[in-house]
Formats: C-alpha cells, sequence, structure tokens
C-alpha cells in the first residue's frame, strides 16, 4: 500500500536510498531475495537474532548507497521493501518529519 498524504512523485534523487538503512521485515528477510549486509555469514533462521545482530539490514555500497540504486533510481522499484514504500520525502505524516529534515540538510550540501 502506498502512502496516500504523498503531495507529489518520488523526486529521484536518491538521498534517502543514501541516509537511511533499510531494515527488512521478517517475510522479506526469510524469502532471501534481497542482499543483506552480512549475507556473507550466511542466514540466521531465527529473524529476532538476525534483527538484533543488524542482519536483516538491506545491503550497502562502501559508500553508503543502497546496492539497489543505479544512476539515482531504485533498480527494484517495483519489489522494493515495505519500509521503502512506505516513505517518500515529501509526505506530511510526522512520523517522518526528523527524516525529511535530514534529506532537506543533504540537498542543501
Amino acid at each position: 500500500m502506498y502512502n496516500t498524504d504523498m503531495t507529489k512523485k518520488c523526486l529521484q534523487c536518491g538521498i534517502c536510498c543514501q541516509l537511511f538503512l533499510i531494515n527488512l521485515n521478517k517475510a522479506e528477510y526469510k524469502s532471501g531475495k534481497y542482499q543483506t549486509m552480512f549475507e556473507k555469514f550466511g542466514m540466521v533462521e531465527n529473524f529476532s537474532e538476525a534483527q538484533k545482530n543488524g542482519f536483516n539490514i538491506l545491503a550497502q555500497n562502501k559508500d553508503g548507497r543502497c546496492v539497489y540504486l543505479k544512476n539515482n533510481l531504485c533498480s527494484i522499484h517495483k519489489d522494493r521493501p515495505s519500509v521503502c514504500r512506505k516513505f517518500f520525502c515529501q509526505s506530511k505524516s510526522l512520523k517522518f518529519a526528523g527524516m525529511r529534515k535530514m534529506i532537506d540538510r543533504a540537498r542543501l550540501e
């Protein structure tokens, strides 16, 4: 389900894909279809343990960008994680206020 309070489409700047770690939910992590930060160590079957140790974090490149960010566009946009589906930098939702401020600061840099 998409965020209904979005005022505009994604700006396709890729800043959110550079600033935030993406935590996969249990179903996403268990599906094995996403690269994770610690996949070289194998999948931890107990999701609570995986989550506690960050094994459910979406992989990043050495520069801190999401591995799925290509030319400032999400290469898995149609099948992106649920947390990515919920957030838009143009959202008026108060729960995203801090994230919007971080993105605004990054745009000024």
